[in-house]
């Protein structure tokens, strides 16, 4: 039997929430060992002079305990 932890992350992108998702899963699994999955639990867009500056994820992160 396995035991899993979720942990929050928020990551961002000035391409896009793909872009964002990516990062942020690339940076977690070069901490968290046994990263499972992710999920988008909320996005948003930072704006400045009227345009979209910036994309930004708020990701849960599912990774397994080592025993």
């Amino acid at each position: 039997m396995s035991v899993a932890r979720v942990t929050e992350i928020i990551a961002s992108s000035s391409k896009g929430f793909d872009d964002a998702v990516e990062n942020g899963v690339e940076r977690a699994a070069k901490t968290l060992k046994n990263v499972e999955s992710a999920w988008v639990q909320d996005q948003k867009v930072i704006i400045r002079d009227g345009k979209i500056k910036e994309y930004r994820v708020n990701l849960k992160v599912t990774f397994v305990l080592a025993d």
